[in-house]
């Protein structure tokens, strides 16, 4: 028989004890507030206070975001829940409070904790746990007569004692075998984490006349209907902007909202010219990112025109992946940041080099983190073009089941069930559903991903890829052009399909000029593409190195150039040109793999991508 378990005197203790008390918190919240490692930025004195107060007060079960954003930040009735000050700041106080215990408040006897994807604080003994809002006696209704007393006092002894036994027993197997799933879902419940935030101040009006007002407020809304499209960025909505004035400065912007990025600029209207300025700062340490100047005729151009052209070119430049936003982040993240956002950072990486050794790094970052973070849609959409390059690709491919095109297809699927309207869940899902076959379907969620956000240019380029590849060439090379006309800094594999479109078009100026561009060194397929447009152009020495460097890196292609062209949709009449590119570049295919690529099923994705 089992003897009995020695918890030993720390854990009777903890078994004894009772909650904290409303004086205990109190105390406890004022010893926080003054503390020099809790900083007095944004709002988190004041939303630390409210969310303490309404649970002790009883009122545990009104805090929300909607009555956060109304009572702490003072916003309007019918607040849009679409702004995301309460979410960002609470992520904010989150941090705060964990380098508080952290450093200052390592000692100090009650711990106030706001659990991921939750605004209602618990409170517990520093090294106990207790119910959420810390519950005691003299918060409950007052008994109506005298005989209610005695019975109610028992009661709620026993359910005290049985609550503080399962909790330090649960806090034993805590330490013993790690938190239970459950628990890690729980609290991993946000849909995302923290990114870069972004605050768009009114653009100000330095004209003359109602023209010029006319002309900034519509710029300003028009900016705040096409930034937060892009999912990666948190932008804080119209409530926020709007009760900024037109000259806000990035530390206030900092110090109020804790946003890491301001948008600002400026309206001049003069006889029938518009000029229109804008602006990026870091807020840290305003510092001008970026800067442009926008002229336009109003004589030729309406205003809605003029609007739409401007937002959309301010959206490129900042917001979009290889943007200045996702620059200045890369080149000096926030220090409590690179985790699983982090991960997105190194998927674009990846993206630039296509490398396999960044692709093992960015696959495992990118399973932690939906681990995490179980309903960050981005972070599925990018997973889901992780396991689909362990098959187009061949890159670090695990064995057993699910198959790679498969886990890609789940994955993509899951991003778009979290988030409809994010456009790289959409991306992953077109992409996802071309490689398993279904390329009509492909095709229509691309069509959709792109009507949903025009101005992305990652996306622009895989939906001209999945077009060309799916032989509508010459539309996919103009997309593909668009794309590189609107982010000459994207990724190399643009160039890269742009120059096969150019080449499978005859076109061998524009094929040479974009192979020379997309230097995909580390990707094996470009040195394929690289070689057939050599060999077409009579550069049979640069042919042959090309040829030989991915011949090395991928040995096993060529004899399994059927199976490699059907999973790449490249329509049957398309083949005969591939085939005979291949073989000009002096490349070897074996006489019956030659003999079979004309099939009907076959197809090609021979893209730098």
């Amino acid at each position: 028989m089992q003897g009995p378990i020695d918890i030993g005197d720390g854990q009777l203790a903890c078994a004894r004890r009772s909650p904290p008390t409303s004086e205990d918190i109190r105390a406890q919240l004022e010893r926080i507030v003054a503390s020099p490692e809790f900083p007095n930025s944004g709002h988190g004195h004041a939303f630390l206070r409210y969310v303490v107060e309404e649970t002790l007060s009883g009122r545990a079960g009104r805090i929300k975001g909607y009555s956060i954003a109304i009572e702490v930040f003072n916003r309007e009735e019918g607040f849009s829940q679409d702004d995301p000050v309460v979410r960002i700041e609470a992520g904010r106080l989150r941090r705060t409070l964990e380098r508080y215990y952290l450093v200052a408040g390592q000692n100090d006897p009650v711990v106030i904790d706001i659990p991921k994807g939750k605004y209602v604080p618990f409170f517990t003994w520093n090294g106990s746990m207790v119910e959420p809002g810390g519950v005691k006696s003299e918060q409950l209704p007052e008994p109506s007569t005298a005989a209610d007393v005695i019975p109610r006092q028992r009661n709620l002894v026993i359910v005290l004692s049985a609550l503080s036994v399962l909790a330090c027993i649960a806090l034993l197997a805590y330490w013993v075998v790690g938190p239970p799933t459950s628990e890690v879902s729980a609290r991993s419940g946000i849909a995302s984490p923290d990114g870069p935030t972004l605050v768009i101040a009114p653009f100000a009006n330095l004209g003359e006349g109602p023209d010029a007002k006319l002309y900034a407020l519509g710029l300003t809304e028009e900016l705040l209907t096409v930034l937060p499209r892009f999912k990666e960025l948190k932008v804080f909505g119209r409530e926020t902007s709007e009760a900024l004035p037109p000259e806000t400065d990035a530390s206030h912007i900092r110090g109020k909202l804790g946003a890491r990025y301001l948008l600002a600029g400026g309206v001049r209207v003069s006889d029938s010219r518009v000029r229109v300025t804008a602006r990026l700062l870091d807020t840290a340490t305003n510092a001008i990112l970026w800067s442009q100047t926008y002229e336009d005729d109003l004589q030729s151009r309406s205003l809605f025109a003029i609007q739409s052209d401007v937002a959309d070119k301010v959206a490129i430049a900042v917001a979009q992946p290889y943007g200045i936003i996702a620059q200045a982040v890369a080149a000096n993240p926030p220090p409590e940041d690179l985790d699983a956002y982090g991960c997105t950072l190194r998927f674009y990486a990846y993206r630039a080099e296509l490398s396999v050794e960044k692709h093992a790094e960015v696959r495992e970052c990118l399973e932690s983190a939906v681990a995490r973070y179980p309903s960050y849609a981005t972070a599925w959409a990018m997973l889901s073009i992780g396991y689909l390059d362990e098959d187009r690709f061949k890159y670090n491919l695990r064995s057993g089941s699910p198959a790679p095109l498969e886990r890609s297809l789940n994955a993509a699927r899951r991003a778009v069930e979290l988030d409809p309207g994010n456009t790289r869940a959409l991306q992953a899902l077109m992409t996802a559903l071309f490689f398993n076959q279904q390329l009509p379907e492909s095709l229509r969620v691309g069509e959709q991903a792109h009507a949903t956000n025009p101005n992305d240019t990652e996306l622009m380029g895989e939906y001209g890829t999945r077009l060309a590849l799916g032989g509508q060439w010459e539309r996919g090379a103009a997309v593909l052009q668009q794309a590189l006309l609107r982010n000459p800094g994207g990724g190399g594999y643009y160039h890269g399909t742009r120059a096969l479109a150019a080449y499978m078009l005859r076109d061998n100026d524009t094929a040479l000029a974009e192979i020379r561009q997309a230097n995909l060194q580390k990707f094996p397929l470009f040195h394929l593409i690289a070689a057939v447009i050599y060999a077409e152009r009579g550069m049979m020495e640069d042919a042959k190195r090309e040829g030989a460097t991915f011949v090395e890196m991928r040995p096993a292609f060529l004899a399994n150039l059927p199976a490699e062209l059907k999973i790449r949709n490249i329509p049957p009449e398309d083949q005969d040109r591939m085939l005979a590119g291949i073989r000009k570049a002096g490349l070897p295919i074996p006489a019956d793999t030659a003999a079979s690529i004309s099939s009907p099923s076959a197809g090609s994705d021979l893209q730098p991508q």
